[in-house]
């Protein structure tokens, strides 16, 4: 495909960056002029982490929300579903071991996948030099897709805000961009960023947007050997920056960082997710404190001080103060001082693929869900649609088996807040990223939640005899005496008593037809 370089979005680009950063410059000028509120509303976050520490602030929406839907859709989705296992990085493994760069902790396995994947590749559609991974954007064509539809089922469910990926690790936008490979001029030809938004907007739920941009040269290190200069896909796969080094080059950086301006100007999401890393401070006015800086601050300017939108991302190193720590397929042990989002993916694989599904089963995912808002976590599940964008029956059996149960329970969810402590029993969560319990709940391990003059407390397992919750007991934590208890999803009497030893609830004659069950604790 030779290029027709598309030079003028190129300069839409530029001059749309231009006018962006002018724009908040001069808002950024006229609220700091005009001193008609108080000086802690009009105060903007410096590009600095300790500035944003200091200032930045989880919105309620968020925190009352607890339940969002993650979406990860694009080119992936249309390639043959009977593929062999890709971890969700096809266009990274398809072309061969060598040049592939593996961060795997076990790079000898890590190897064998992508060359178990290059083989099939070869023989399903020719070798990676005829048939390259651009081949397969026309396939990708969202004949079915509905965001409607799907929007209204994810609310219908408990969710309360979409969160789509705008750009994975491919390097192919899923909006109207300008960058060359984007959605409305290949592939499905639509806008599904801006439908995706609409649909959110119709049914009430918040929208944010995931960018996985910044790893795309390394991705595409071993596609290089066969591209060609002066084509379009040449900037597909990322040639004009070095696979390895590029998080030290300006041009990168700087590229990273306009064409995520971009997404949050053109499409202002109430979330902004950097699945990814990116560009170090060093990097001044393209560094990623600098982008997301100007994201709150761009909040701050149009909502008069307070802030709206969420930042999330993944670094440890950072006080996680200064924005919203995204756990991907991890959890904590503990009560986190800041609200952070537990990122689960129902699909097994991210991207669709036929057959799969996580290993984590219905009960331990409503247990585990339970736990993580505990511990101030917010719940993110991802479904993965087919390449004509449907909704793979198995993961809508995982979504409506969460809707049923959070009907029943969203009272002692919605809007909620952490207890004391999180909760007690036997089954220990250990602290760490990519370590999903899957181990099966009991009905001794209880998660608690208030709101209100409530307490809520949640036995992670249907339970065959009386509930003894030690933490409950006179004298101890729960300093307020207790006026009533009730089960949620049922009007049945609930007897109890409380002593020295714990709050017993005497097991009620039928209980809800659920995996977790939730009761209220009304106190005085």
């Amino acid at each position: 495909m030779k290029v027709s370089n598309n030079l003028f979005k190129a300069s839409c680009l530029v001059t749309l960056m231009w006018c962006c950063q002018s724009t908040l410059s001069a808002y950024a000028q006229e609220i700091n002029d005009n001193q008609t509120h108080s000086e802690n509303k009009n105060k903007l976050v410096e590009p600095n982490w300790q500035s944003l520490a200091e200032n930045y602030q989880v919105p309620e929406w968020f925190v009352d929300g607890k339940i969002g839907i993650w979406t990860h859709w694009g080119i992936p989705s249309a390639i043959d579903e009977n593929r062999p296992h890709d971890g969700s990085h096809y266009g990274r493994r398809m072309y061969g071991t060598e040049g592939f760069i593996t961060p795997s902790p076990n790079p000898q396995r890590d190897m064998q996948t992508t060359a178990t994947l290059t083989e099939w590749h070869t023989k399903r559609y020719g070798h990676p030099s005829k048939f390259g991974y651009e081949k397969f954007i026309p396939t990708f064509k969202a004949e079915n897709w509905d965001p409607e539809g799907l929007v209204k089922f994810f609310k219908d469910n408990g969710a309360r805000f979409v969160m789509p990926v705008a750009t994975h690790h491919d390097n192919f936008d899923m909006y109207d961009s300008s960058h060359p490979w984007n959605a409305v001029d290949m592939g499905p030809k639509r806008d599904t960023i801006q439908e995706w938004k609409n649909a959110a907007t119709k049914f009430g739920l918040k929208f944010g947007v995931s960018t996985h941009l910044y790893w795309a040269p390394r991705f595409f290190n071993a596609a290089r050997q066969y591209q060609q200069p002066n084509t379009l896909e040449w900037q597909l796969f990322a040639m004009d920056y070095h696979p390895t080094e590029f998080a030290s080059q300006e041009s990168w950086n700087r590229h990273w960082f306009e064409r995520s301006w971009e997404l949050i100007e053109k499409y202002n999401p109430d979330m902004f997710n950097n699945d990814s890393p990116y560009p170090s401070d060093k990097f001044g006015d393209v560094s990623g404190v600098a982008l997301f800086s100007d994201f709150i601050n761009r909040d701050l300017i149009e909502n008069n001080g307070k802030q709206t939108r969420v930042l999330s991302f993944k670094n440890t190193k950072v006080d996680k103060a200064a924005f919203t720590y995204n756990l991907e397929r991890g959890m904590f042990g503990e009560i986190q001082a800041q609200p952070w989002m537990w990122a689960t993916d129902v699909s097994g694989n991210w991207f669709y693929r036929k057959n799969l599904i996580t290993k984590m089963s219905v009960p331990v995912l409503l247990g585990n869900a339970v736990d993580a808002i505990s511990k101030n976590g917010v719940v993110m599940m991802n479904v993965a649609l087919r390449g004509d964008g449907t909704l793979p029956a198995e993961q809508a059996a995982y979504i409506r088996a969460f809707g049923d149960w959070i009907k029943i329970n969203g009272e002692g969810i919605y809007a909620t807040r952490p207890w004391k402590i999180f909760g007690e029993g036997p089954l220990k969560i250990v602290t760490k990223r990519a370590g999903e319990n899957l181990r099966a709940f009991s009905a001794q391990d209880i998660r608690f939640t208030q709101k209100d003059n409530s307490l809520f407390a949640f036995v992670l397992a249907p339970p065959e005899k009386d509930i003894q919750i030690k933490a409950l007991k006179t004298g101890g934590l729960l300093e307020k005496d207790i006026r009533s208890i009730s089960m949620l999803g049922s009007n049945s009497k609930i007897d109890w008593q409380r002593n020295e030893h714990g709050l017993i609830i005497k097991l009620p004659k039928t209980l809800p037809q659920q995996p977790v069950i939730g009761f209220k604790i009304l106190l005085n």
